[in-house]
């Protein structure tokens, strides 16, 4: 059996872990919160525009601007990778870095664009060295800093000759669910909606223009709700896994406490044992 010290050692060890991951979980619960908040004010916007995006798709059919354009099936990609700057949040970055792989499977010549330092580091260990990567964006969630993002994946869209961008996240549903996504960010593929206007539009200045205009309008909101969904995401499935890390401790506590209780009966009898032979040995 152990040495009592080194199992009260052991005990110390691990109350002092249960109070970081509580500590942990708390702060994951407060951040949860506010993204949650942002998510509920940027999703209807988000759609919004996107609505009349797809209003003006159908009144401009043939519209060749390349924010709306029929993507081909062939030509060069990339792929955006949202995953956390830290560990210690479940499964939240394998998830995505297992989706990653799966996709750059399929399309192996594909760029990589990787927002997070999890995503960055897997694709260098795996795949090669990422064409751009934003670290640190999660510490300070400001809208400012989804449109410097946006705006490097428009410029990076209508100017190098990319067929289409694509992105994979991880989607809130809840605390303990995320949902892994993937799918098209450029060019645009507006919605199908019931609440398309049947009237017909005069354009000031013209339907280019305000398709551009809309569309970067669209992309600035999705790169911003994407790293909402991403962060809100991390925050839930950190706060589960620290749950489950203080479970785990208050269980470790409570098994190294009773071998502790027993090393110590045991110690005590030892000690009985050898004074109560010594006194008969000396009586004999």
């Amino acid at each position: 059996m152990a040495n009592i010290r080194d199992i009260k050692n052991r005990i110390e060890s691990v109350r002092s872990t249960r109070q970081i991951t509580k500590a942990m979980k708390m702060v994951a619960a407060s951040k949860l919160r506010k993204a949650q908040e942002n998510i509920v004010k940027a999703r209807p916007y988000a759609d919004s525009i996107n609505e009349m995006l797809q209003t003006l798709k159908l009144k401009n059919r043939e519209t060749e601007h390349p924010l709306l354009a029929e993507g081909h099936p062939e030509g060069k990609r990339a792929l955006v990778v949202v995953t956390a700057d830290r560990g210690l949040s479940g499964a939240f970055n394998f998830t995505i870095n297992r989706a990653t792989a799966d996709y750059l499977e399929q399309h192996p010549k594909t760029d990589v664009i990787c927002l997070g330092r999890k995503g960055a580091e897997f694709i260098k260990k795996h795949h090669g060295t990422p064409i751009k990567s934003f670290v640190g964006l999660f510490n300070e969630m400001d809208f400012s800093i989804s449109k410097d993002v946006a705006s490097y994946l428009l410029e990076l869209f209508l100017n190098e000759g990319y067929v289409s961008i694509d992105v994979i996240y991880n989607e809130f549903k809840s605390a303990i669910q995320q949902d892994v996504r993937a799918k098209q960010l450029l060019p645009i593929i507006p919605v199908k909606s019931e609440h398309i206007s049947t009237l017909e539009f005069i354009y000031e200045p013209d339907a280019e223009t305000i398709i551009e205009e809309l569309g970067t309008k669209y992309i600035n909101v999705e790169i911003w709700r994407i790293m909402l969904e991403s962060s809100a995401s991390e925050q839930g499935a950190r706060m589960t896994a620290m749950d489950s890390a203080t479970d785990n401790a208050e269980e470790l506590i409570g098994t190294l406490t009773l071998h502790y209780n027993r090393a110590r009966q045991a110690a005590i009898t030892t000690e009985i044992i050898e004074i109560s032979s010594g006194a008969d040995a000396i009586n004999n």
